[in-house]
């Protein structure tokens, strides 16, 4: 009866969120007495995972399933759930992870709760905090179904070492070809740097820039602290930076460790697609924006002055503790 976790990978390497989420379900079964079975679809070395409390890892290897699809990888879980007998499955909310999740539930009959925020508040009954309405809220939520699905949300719960070893174990589920009504023609990756999903940095700025010329300090930033970029909504609307850089309720939700905001007023809708982020700073000229009421720390003034300054320091301070 172990808690089984969906792993996440990408070109065979594990995502930070693969290792998050096993630190997740091993805290859950610590509380039941049990362990925690990985299921792993192409992915990378299994004793990674055992560094971060996976006790078994079940090796899925098939070629039909390099590219995500989510039908076929929620059999695959589903499958390897029935055959652990598993009472609790982990995935991540990450945009695949919340297509695949629902189809998990519907197979096992199981109950299913996104965007979880900590540990179970208590096991018997099962009761989970969670956020809701675009993050302006927590619910605490109980599962009452025999089994249950939990979708972890990003960076709430941080990786926490485990010590231990884990056993690899080879796993064939029966797929057919209903599980791939679903043809993936080809995938296009726009930049191998850090991507918005997977960042605990994100600089983002707004229309204060003035112009896509004045974005290389935004990026300099971004590489100084190993961050991923992003944008407002009237900036990519404008084409001044890709779609894919829009974060807010509209765009992509963020749920970074520290959110820096320049030149963005902070709009209701911007707010509520990056409110889940644990420090908020905000550098803008304005001192009523907004944004300021919901900042951790604000600056008020010329991002053309203070963000080359910023940069300056954090290179520095960089250059000290390597």
């Amino acid at each position: 009866m172990s808690v089984l976790v969906y792993t996440e990978s990408e070109n065979g390497s594990f995502k930070k969120t693969a290792f998050e989420v096993v630190s997740y379900a091993k805290a859950i079964a610590n509380e039941m007495g049990t362990t925690v079975t990985a299921v792993s679809v192409n992915g990378g070395d299994a004793s990674q995972l055992g560094t971060y409390g996976a006790d078994k890892v079940l090796e899925v290897s098939n070629d039909k399933l390099n590219n995500f699809n989510a039908e076929a990888y929620a059999d695959v879980v589903a499958q390897a759930a029935k055959a652990e007998g598993a009472k609790v499955v982990v995935l991540t909310s990450s945009a695949d992870a919340k297509f695949m999740a629902p189809l998990v539930a519907v197979n096992l009959e199981a109950g299913y709760v996104p965007n979880v925020v900590a540990a179970p508040e208590s096991i018997s009954p099962f009761k989970v905090k969670h956020s809701v309405f675009t993050n302006k809220a927590f619910s605490l939520t109980e599962i009452s179904t025999d089994v249950k699905v939990v979708g972890l949300g990003k960076n709430a719960f941080g990786l926490k070492e485990n010590a231990g070893a884990a056993a690899a174990e080879a796993f064939s589920p029966s797929l057919s070809d209903d599980d791939f009504n679903t043809k993936v023609v080809s995938v296009d990756k726009a930049t191998d740097k850090v991507t918005i999903a997977d960042a605990e940095i994100v600089v983002s700025a707004g229309r204060g820039l003035k112009g896509p010329e004045n974005w290389g300090m935004i990026e300099e930033m971004a590489e100084i602290l190993g961050a991923a970029t992003a944008c407002s909504k009237p900036v990519s609307d404008m084409g001044w930076r890709p779609h894919g850089e829009h974060v807010g309720q509209t765009g992509k939700p963020v749920a970074s460790t520290l959110y820096i905001a320049i030149g963005i007023s902070g709009a209701i809708q911007h707010l509520a697609g990056i409110n889940s982020s644990k420090v908020k700073v905000v550098i803008n000229n304005d001192p009523e924006a907004p944004f300021f009421k919901a900042a951790d720390y604000g600056i008020v003034g010329d991002a053309f002055e203070i963000v080359p300054q910023l940069n300056e320091k954090l290179k520095a301070f960089k250059a000290q503790n390597n």
